[in-house]
């Protein structure tokens, strides 16, 4: 009985982000995994995975200054997945403000990454999540499900409004610290978490399996 080869997946390796936890994690639900900043594997790869920590600003100059901007535009425009991962999910929004200092990001979805409203920030630790009905990227996850955040910046409003009925709305995920913020978003070949899958235990891997089923 022959199986299906496993999905290649690319972890975009930009300068910026936990790429060896990302490896691993994928790895350890079946993906074959390479880390490469190379412009043809990772446009060529079943999935590609961008992380991100540290400043918007910083993570944008290094993206763009590895083409990562042009291979997930080009991924997302010819329906290729895409997933982001921290601040690899944040420079997904049109911009972020750190500091008072406005850098702009890729403007997948429209909004801004600001400071969260928080007594305790940076909101590092386990919390659980809010995600909506039908979700495959949840799939299988219990509602109580926990998961490891480390960040001090957040999108606290979403703002993409979807005119025409006959396309799939976004399905975004919120979770509380001292104020909701956006903890998720699946929309089309596009999905991302705020939080961090690679270092959540069961829940995370079982996120990471739900992504790459779909690949």
């Amino acid at each position: 009985m022959s199986t299906a080869p496993a999905k290649k997946v690319v972890v975009f390796d930009y300068g910026f982000g936990n790429v060896r936890s990302a490896e691993r994690a994928l790895a350890h639900v079946g993906a074959d995994v390479e880390i490469t900043g190379d412009y043809d594997k990772a446009m060529n790869a079943d999935g590609l995975l961008v992380p991100g920590v540290g400043a918007f600003a910083a993570c944008m100059k290094g993206l763009r200054e590895a083409r990562g901007d042009w291979v997930i535009g080009r991924r997302l425009s010819g329906g290729r997945p895409v997933m982001g991962i921290c601040v690899g999910m944040q420079i997904l929004f049109s911009r972020g403000i750190e500091h008072g200092v406005e850098t702009e990001g890729l403007d997948e979805w429209p909004g801004t990454v600001g400071p969260l409203k928080a007594d305790v920030v940076p909101h590092m630790g386990w919390n659980t999540v809010q995600a909506p009905e039908g979700t495959r990227l949840f799939d299988g996850l219990p509602a109580d499900a926990r998961y490891y955040f480390v960040h001090s910046y957040a999108v606290r409003d979403w703002e993409l409004e979807v005119g025409n009925p006959n396309m799939r709305a976004p399905q975004v995920t919120w979770a509380t610290h001292g104020e909701p913020f956006v903890a998720a978003v699946e929309n089309g070949p596009l999905w991302a978490t705020q939080f961090h899958p690679e270092k959540s235990g069961d829940a995370g891997a079982q996120l990471l399996s739900n992504w790459t089923k779909t690949l």
